[in-house]
């Protein structure tokens, strides 16, 4: 062997001596990423021909962390509530309890389970594999005197009139200052762990009732929608508009891939199609040490929408409701000596 060919073995060994393991302790990006499905299950996926062994086939292709499941109903027969039957079937820890509908299903370590209302809130203290905590929240608020379908009905509604379907004709407003309230009286508005509040909202947001969009979609106004200016006043980040603020160019629509013409009894009455399934994030302040969260990613399913002339119970996705899917990472917080 030649002395240079000698040297460069020397060098290599010597490199492997001081980092014998570089290879074996990458960290696996996969580590830091936390993936949330944000999904109503049509009536406990009753309505579609196996219609729980299709949600099963969806949440295992996308492999969440965290599924916040709306509508978690009894299955047809005698199986048990749907987010009951999915944790069995995937191994994995599910919180319905007293909840008529509600469910927070994960493979994630259920620290501590938390309880609002049977219709609209139940929650979890959540730990994963590197001991890394967070809160999450599954949440319904009232459907009735749905905003789009009030404006579509009635297109010359004055603002303060269609407003009021947000506050005197629904309890929507009502049952959101509820979970906020739930929240702060808890404690959780200010916990030192990142907090999740997602599910069915039953209304548009803000940020999707804007100038540009009342331009684009018929059924559409520039308003200040108070659900989500209530959930932007407590501290909340909606998590699909951070990630993409043009409501024109990414609407984001989760209402309805199922019902896109005249529901059941309407005759000629076109859809209003809107973001209702949303899922929102709080991190803790800043002091200490700790982890936050940051939204890298989040798209809507299905894509695309199956053919509208499909019957209900043929079709793949068992749902009325699009399902986010939300992909967040994880981010260490450290605060240097002085910093207050």
């Amino acid at each position: 062997m030649r002395p240079r060919s000698i040297a460069i073995l020397i060098i290599a060994t010597l490199a492997l001596c001081i980092h014998p393991g570089d290879a074996a302790h990458e960290q696996d990006p996969d580590e830091n990423r936390l993936r949330v499905l944000v999904w109503n299950v049509l009536h406990g996926a009753n309505d579609v021909d196996e219609g729980p062994e299709k949600a099963l086939a969806i949440i295992r292709s996308v492999e969440p962390d965290i599924v916040l499941l709306q509508e978690s109903y009894d299955i047809d027969g005698d199986r048990p509530r749907l987010g009951e039957w999915l944790a069995g079937e995937l191994g994995w820890n599910q919180h319905q309890d007293r909840s008529t509908h509600l469910c927070v299903l994960t493979p994630l370590e259920l620290e501590t389970t938390f309880f609002h209302h049977e219709w609209h809130g139940v929650g979890a203290l959540l730990k994963d594999s590197q001991q890394r905590e967070l809160l999450a929240w599954s949440i319904w608020i009232d459907y009735r005197a749905f905003v789009g379908y009030e404006l579509r009905d009635n297109p010359d509604m004055s603002d303060e009139l269609l407003l009021a379907a947000e506050t005197e004709r629904s309890n929507r407003l009502k049952q959101a200052t509820a979970i906020i309230a739930h929240l702060r009286d808890a404690g959780q508005l200010d916990a030192k762990v990142p907090l999740l509040v997602g599910g069915d909202w039953n209304c548009p947001s803000h940020l999707d009732w804007t100038v540009d969009t009342a331009r684009v979609y018929t059924h559409r106004r520039a308003l200040p929608l108070p659900v989500s200016m209530a959930m932007h006043e407590a501290g909340f980040m909606d998590t699909f508009r951070m990630l993409h603020p043009d409501a024109v160019q990414y609407p984001g629509i989760t209402w309805s891939p199922m019902f896109r013409g005249p529901r059941p009894g309407e005759t000629g009455t076109p859809q209003s199609y809107e973001r209702i399934d949303r899922l929102y994030l709080k991190n803790p302040a800043r002091g200490g040490e700790g982890w936050t969260l940051r939204p890298i990613s989040a798209h809507v399913l299905p894509m695309p929408w199956e053919d509208d002339s499909i019957p209900v119970r043929e079709r793949s996705f068992p749902s009325d409701h699009g399902a986010v899917v939300t992909d967040l990472e994880w981010i260490p917080v450290k605060v240097e000596a002085g910093e207050s």
